[in-house]
Order: structure tokens, then sequence, then C-alpha cells
């Protein structure tokens, strides 16, 4: 190979070390990325070293997802400024990854139902659809329709429903998931733990509207969750279960004036058993040390607790120094002696 300086190779050696086939070697030739310069007397092209590495410098720019367009700029172009390219070049894959995985996703779904025929895979892809709408009218009707839709995806409804704002689609949602028992339990659970304050407050929700044993356990463990809105959902929805271990917390709410009068309701449904009545006007009486306000929501709250323990507390209070929780716990001992409240 005449003023080369080196040893040079046939296109089909170039072929065999490179891994690029010779019909696109010479490809690269006609596009002018490859310039073999020299020809043996038989007329077959001869390659050197620098057009051999410029070959395997194609392929790995074209790894990197450029055209043979741009291959071509970057190698020659001595102001050719890779950055901007590489920038635009991550955002086309991350773009192409968001949507392969988004199938995957769509795909694994429709395989965790078991569709047993192409309708019911139709009827799976129909459900996700309307699950993803921008429609919240569309969503709320592919969510109250789920449960009469067969198969069901079941994560794909516990996703929905931990990520949705409309409050009327977010019940509907909570409805769906509730027709499945501990279906979509565990899922949820794991939404307990979630990063996001929103999705917590959501999952909690969701298991509370499950009226099973394990979800009832899901909620005991949620008493203890570092999510204070946690902790207080799961004591309203315990306390309407008979859930005596949900007493403290709806006691603080009342201190704290979150949710107050649910949680009175809460500890009134649970005073139901005399043997928590007297257990719960006590508890409710050691929290009188309170603020002022503090006080006459406690007052209050003792007005539907049956049982002697919490009339002789209202009795008491009844001459407190506070008007305002005397008058209160005044009106209520009225109400209670013509049978207007709990005694």
């Amino acid at each position: 190979m005449a003023g080369r300086g080196d040893k040079s190779v046939l296109i089909g050696d170039v072929a065999r070390r490179s891994g690029v086939s010779a019909r696109m070697l010479r490809h690269y030739e006609a596009l002018g990325l490859v310039r073999p310069a020299d020809r043996t007397g038989a007329g077959y092209r001869e390659y050197s070293s620098d057009d051999i590495r410029r070959i395997f410098h194609i392929e790995s720019l074209r790894s990197l997802g450029l055209s043979l367009r741009e291959v071509g700029r970057a190698l020659d172009d001595p102001g050719f400024a890779p950055g901007a390219l590489v920038e635009d070049l991550a955002r086309q894959t991350r773009e192409r990854i968001a949507a392969e995985t988004e199938l995957l996703t769509r795909l694994r779904r429709i395989g965790a139902a078991e569709p047993a025929g192409w309708e019911e895979v139709l009827q799976v892809v129909a459900l996700l659809q309307g699950l993803g709408s921008e429609s919240a009218g569309r969503r709320q009707r592919a969510a109250l329709s789920a449960v009469d839709e067969a198969p069901l995806p079941v994560e794909a409804l516990v996703e929905a429903a931990l990520s949705e704002s409309d409050p009327n689609v977010a019940g509907a949602l909570r409805w769906a998931l509730a027709q499945l028992g501990d279906g979509g339990l565990v899922l949820l659970a794991e939404g307990l733990g979630a990063p996001d304050q929103e999705v917590r407050e959501r999952a909690v929700r969701s298991i509370a509207e499950i009226a099973t044993a394990a979800a009832t356990a899901v909620l005991h463990d949620a008493l203890t969750n570092q999510d204070i809105v946690v902790r207080r959902n799961a004591a309203l929805a315990l306390g309407a279960r008979g859930g005596a271990e949900a007493v403290p917390t709806l006691i603080d709410m009342i201190v704290e004036e979150a949710n107050d009068a649910d949680a009175a309701d809460a500890l009134s449904a649970l005073a139901s058993d005399p043997v928590l009545a007297d257990r719960i006007a006590a508890a409710l009486v050691d929290r009188l040390s309170a603020e002022p306000a503090a006080r006459q929501r406690l007052t209050q709250a003792l007005a539907d607790i049956p049982g002697s323990t919490a009339s002789g507390a209202l009795e008491e209070l009844a001459h407190d120094a506070d008007r305002a929780v005397a008058l209160t716990a005044t009106y209520i001992r009225q109400l209670r002696a013509t049978g207007g409240g709990a005694r």
C-alpha cells in the first residue's frame, strides 16, 4: 500500500476483524465515512491501520445512537461540539425507556390478570386505558365497572387509587378495591411506607374500607406508623371496628382538634361496650389538664360515653372554674338526665 507506511488488509479481513459486514463497509465508503485510497493490482480495496481505526470509531459512535450522518460530522468537523448532541441522545433514550417501561408494565398486568382469550385481553386493555385517562369522568367509570370485568388487574387498581387526586374518582377506586377483599391489601400496605405523604394517606383510607380481619391487622400496625395522618386514619377505622387500641390516638385527635368530631364519634361507638366505657371516660378525664379549648372538646366528648365514670366527671366539671367548660358539662348532664345523651 504505497504511501501509507503500514501493512494493509483487504475488505474481507477487515470485516472479520471489526465485525462489520463487507456490505456495510461498502456502504460506509459510498457515504464517504471510510475512504480506502489504495487497491491491489486486481482492483480490491486495501485498508490501512488508520482506516480500520476509523471503522471502530464509527461503530463506537453508532452504539451511542448517532445516525451515520451525525457520525460523519463528529469525525470530520474539527469544531464539532458533542455536548448538545449527547444530551439530545440522552433525552431520546429516556423517552424511549419510559415508553418501553410503560408497555412492559401494561403487558405484565395483562399477563397477571390471566385472560382466557382475546376478548378478556381487550377488556383488560380497555380498563387500563380508562384508568389512565386524563378525563376524571372516564377514570371514575372505569373504576366503577372494574369489578364487573373479568379478569381484573389488581395492581393497576391499587396504583390508580394511590395516585388519584380527584375525590370522586378516589372514592370509586376505594370502593372497587373494597369489593376485592384482601386482593389488593398487600400492595396497599406497601403504600403506607411510601415517601409521598399523600400516597400514604390514600393507602390507609383504602385499607380502612376493606372489611376483613387482615385489613384490621394492617390498620392495627398502622397505629405506630411514623406518619401522624396514617395513625389518625387507622384509629378512626379501628374505632368503628371495636378496636380499643385506637383509644389513645382518638383522644389525642380530640385534644389536638384534628378531625375531633369523628374521633368523638369513634369513642362513642367503642363505649357501647360497658367494659370500655369507663376506661374511655377515665382516659378523657386524664387529659383535662390540657389548654382551655381542648378541655371543652374533651368535656363534649364525655357526652356520649355511658357509665358512672363519665357521669361523675361531668358532675365535677359542672362546677369547673372555666365557665365555658362548666356550662358545657351542665348542659350535657341535663341532656343525660332527660334521656338525650348517654348515661
